[in-house]
């Protein structure tokens, strides 16, 4: 003990300073002196590291070819082999040696979005058994990567230097497990947390020409990132490193990069949700579990559809928040969200569409803040900061203050269009619309629109702004896309079929209110078992080998089913369009579906019974028929459009919704007077189908597909109510018409036009327009038929009219359509009118779309057979010669 060490000097460079009369002893202790400090341990400190002298450090070695050499004389001094005890660790064996060359290991600039990142040298860990030229050619290729390397010879040595570097790259020799086991290694670097940006490599013995390949998924199940076979060559082990740090070691420095921005999030005031592409909750911040009261736990994972949501908010928000972020663009305003408590709250939501791996949206980044104009949000923002901040109000009731404020000095648009055309007022006006715009939260494209009127306004002339006055009058109607009728003694006609179809139904009485008693019995336990389509009778099969063809009658299939159309049409059509095999359910249950589907169509009426729902059907599929509808729907799409047109007008009463409307029916009030026909029909569709599991064709279908194909369904059905015509049509022509009209101009002159409907499939909302505007001239494709059908069909709808007013003035309810009298109507007046308003630009769109000649042909004929009877003056259907024929 004491007498002097022996000092010995490893061709590293590194000094090694060991007791003489120890140096026999099985616990000799090896310690690193430099100056006065001496580092007790296996492995050197990060700060001595950086300390040692250049001409001791790891630049000091020579070249890989005299490498042996000098590694030999090393393990004969006793530096490689050493053996360490310290008072309060385990014995353990390890070698740590560092370059700190700072023309190699320099750092690097990397840029993560917006950020910045700095990146320094690469460390690598070199966990090998003992010193060969292997963990030489790694050791070499650090040094000519520049990266910083320690080497531990123990599995102990090797997990305390990497808790105590955290190496972004760890090699573990793999070839012979008589030393250590290798994956135990790893597993035990894995199970620390800081591992989780590491990349681990182990090293695999190479494999002889008639030796088969092992799996590496033993390997990649101990923790393992990648293998290298076993290849001394510097070159071949610089490859591997430098291919690493450029692909999962840059990769992981920049995700470790996120928990920069994670904090961020957690500490931010506003509330922040992010959600995938399918709208599960993946990430809610502290802000968003104080505002909406739920724990972090019971929202990740969730559906957005899962939480339960306000009544507040208006029917239609939430298609034009989906119309707005399926297209990839943010959208912005004012939504009330339900706290778990069950309160409402108004928020300004921002809502970001992030677009990931393939180009497409992979998530869904919400903020929100309370909207700062609703009372009870202000009551809420208050008393929360309260419960946690208490006696320290004074910031969130300034906040308050000043928002309250700002209403009051706000100045309404209506009032101010109001006021009179005299320059001071103009010019008062000018500045208070400013004033709004900068204050007013933006809630929708209309919004913005007036925002731009209201900004043009303020360097406008006098006359000039009293024209855009006009201009923002217009635009604050609802009925945009609705034109303006003249006076009822231009064309009562028309005023009086426009009027009755287009109404809401909200002229009341005062009293006297009407219920209608049609018979409502849904119970359908007594019907037969409808045959397969391979056993109907051959009259019936023999009708239906024409029905893919336009002239095909509907007539005669409803005069030999005994009005029983609709099944025996829906069986062939869905077995052609592959319905079943979609909804995976057997011919038995699609047939007994129809059936009930059928059943619960009113064969009282003269015109909304099955037939008329077989007619659709027909039309539908005729259209799924043509080159560029096909093209442009899914396979969901044809199913959904198939479905809905069979259930389109299920249990209609023969009645209109403005009578339903002014005899204050139970459907009436059931859906608040708005779309009540059509919400019924698909409400009770549903209820029908999902009844009993004999009907039901969507019980083997998944979740996720059902909510896809009844969403669609129920906008088809809901397209076809007639108060939303213009708008349906107009949109179709904007959005499909004329960009499709653009495009073949241009690939005409390009020589090609194949890619006129490539993108339409890509567009949710495109598809949705072609199927709305194809049920919605299925629906009404009267007018296109043969004359001979054209003709029927007009006496049908115009008996329903009929009916229609007589009872009217039974009940003394309004009459909605005076026009439509028995005695007094001229049907070919009604149709002509008909035809004018309705039917003309829809099928002039969907013809420019769709390619129909066929019906553009009978259109023209009708109309023309219709104009003949009306200048004859003639009340009845056909011409005196044809009813003498």
């Amino acid at each position: 003990m004491g007498c002097a060490p022996s000092i010995h000097v490893s061709h590293s460079g590194v000094i090694y300073c060991r007791d003489s009369e120890e140096s026999n002893s099985p616990h000799q202790t090896t310690t690193i002196s430099q100056g006065n400090t001496t580092l007790h341990g296996l492995f050197v400190k990060t700060d001595a590291a950086d300390s040692i002298p250049s001409v001791l450090a790891y630049q000091s070695r020579q070249p890989p070819p005299s490498a042996g050499p000098r590694r030999k004389e090393r393990r004969e001094s006793g530096g490689a082999s050493a053996r360490s005890r310290t008072p309060h660790c385990c014995s353990v064996e390890a070698e740590t040696q560092t370059s700190s060359s700072s023309a190699k290991a320099s750092t690097t600039e990397v840029q993560v979005g917006p950020m910045r990142l700095t990146q320094y040298p690469i460390q690598v860990l070199l966990v090998f058994a003992k010193e060969d030229n292997q963990s030489n050619g790694f050791w070499w290729a650090c040094d000519r990567a520049g990266y910083r390397c320690n080497v531990a010879w123990t599995p102990e040595s090797a997990l305390e230097c990497f808790l105590d570097k955290h190496q972004e790259i760890i090699v573990i020799d793999h070839r012979n497990s008589k030393y250590f086991d290798a994956e135990d290694i790893c597993r035990s670097i894995r199970a620390t947390e800081p591992s989780e940006h590491t990349v681990i490599l182990a090293v695999v013995p190479r494999t002889s020409a008639d030796q088969e390949e092992t799996s590496v998924l033993p390997l990649l199940d101990a923790g393992f990132d990648r293998q290298f076979m076993e290849n001394s060559s510097v070159t071949a082990c610089y490859n591997e490193l430098v291919q690493i740090e450029h692909g999962e070691v840059r990769s992981q420095f920049k995700l470790r990069a996120c928990n920069a921005v994670f904090t961020a999030l957690d500490h931010c005031q506003e509330a922040v949700e992010i959600t995938s592409e399918d709208h599960i909750i993946q990430y809610v911040n502290p802000a968003f579990e104080r505002m909406m009261g739920y724990c972090k736990g019971e929202l990740i994972g969730k559906e957005l559809t899962e939480l339960p949501k306000s009544d507040k908010n208006s029917a239609d928000i939430l298609d034009n928040i989906n119309t707005f972020i399926k297209k990839g663009k943010e959208w912005q305003g004012v939504y009330y969200a339900r706290r778990k408590s069950g309160d409402s709250i108004q928020q300004h939501v921002k809502i970001t569409p992030v677009v990931g791996q393939g180009g497409k949206i992979r998530h869904f980044v919400s903020l929100k803040r309370l909207h700062c104009t609703n009372e009870n949000n202000k009551q809420f923002y208050k008393s929360h900061h309260e419960d946690k901040y208490t006696g320290d109000n004074s910031q969130s009731e300034s906040s308050s203050y000043k928002c309250k404020n700002r209403r009051k000095d706000s100045v309404d648009v209506k009032s101010v269009t109001s006021q009179s055309s005299d320059a001071p007022s103009i010019q008062t006006r000018r500045y208070s619309s400013m004033a709004r715009i900068h204050s007013m939260t933006i809630e929708a494209p209309i919004t913005k629109v007036i925002n731009i009127i209201n900004a043009a306004q303020e360097n406008s002339p006098i006359t000039v702004a009293e024209a855009l006055d006009r201009v923002l009058e217009i635009l604050r109607t609802t009925e945009l896309y609705s034109p303006q009728l003249g006076t009822k003694d231009e064309d009562p006609h028309t005023s009086d079929l426009v009027g009755g179809l287009m109404n809401d139904g909200l002229r009341r009485l005062s009293g006297n209110e009407y219920v209608f008693s049609k018979n409502m019995n849904l119970s359908h336990s007594h019907l037969p078992v409808p045959n397969t389509i391979n056993d109907v009778p051959p009259c019936i099969a023999q009708l239906l080998d024409n029905e893919e063809s336009w002239d095909f009658n509907i007539f005669e299939l409803e005069a030999v089913t005994n009005k029983r159309p609709l099944v025996y049409l829906g069986l062939k059509v869905f077995a052609r369009f592959g319905v079943s095999e979609f909804l995976n359910c057997s011919e038995a249950t699609l047939r007994a579906w129809l059936q009930v589907i059928e059943a619960n169509y009113h064969s009282s009426n003269s015109y909304h019974n099955s037939t008329h729902a077989a007619d659709v059907l027909h039309a539908t599929a005729f259209f799924l028929g043509k080159e560029r509808v096909k093209g442009s729907l899914d396979h969901l799409d044809e199913v959904a459009a198939l479905i809905a047109a069979t259930i389109h007008d299920v249990d209609h009463p023969g009645r209109t919704n403005s009578f339903l409307c002014n005899a204050g029916s139970e459907l009436a009030v059931l859906y608040n007077d708005t779309a009540v026909l059509e919400s019924h029909h698909t409400a009770l569709a549903f209820q029908l189908t999902t009844k009993d599991s004999k009907y039901n064709i969507f019980k083997n279908i998944d979740r996720n597909r059902y909510r896809t194909l009844r969403q669609a369904i129920i906008d088809m059905v809901l397209a076809t109510e007639m108060t939303k015509h213009f708008e349906h049509v107009n949109k179709f022509v904007n959005s499909i018409n004329k960009p499709m009209a653009s495009e073949e101009t241009s690939s005409h002159s390009e020589g090609s036009n194949t890619e006129c409907t490539a993108n339409l499939k890509n567009f949710p909302d495109n598809q949705t327009l072609i199927k709305r505007m194809m049920i919605k001239c299925a629906d009404v494709a009267n007018p296109c038929r043969p004359l001979e059908l054209c003709i029927e069909w007009a006496g049908r709808i115009s008996e329903e009219y009929f009916a229609q007013t007589d009872e009217e003035k039974r009940q003394g309810l309004p009459v909605v359509m005076p026009v439509f009298d028995r005695n007094t109507c001229s049907i070919p007046k009604s149709q002509i009118s008909f035809i004018d308003y309705f039917i003309t630009d829809m099928f002039d769109a969907w013809d420019a779309f769709a390619h129909l000649p066929v019906l553009m042909q009978h259109l023209a004929n009708n109309y023309k057979h219709w104009k003949t009877l009306d200048e004859l003056k003639c009340k009845s259907l056909r011409l005196p010669s044809e009813n003498n024929n």
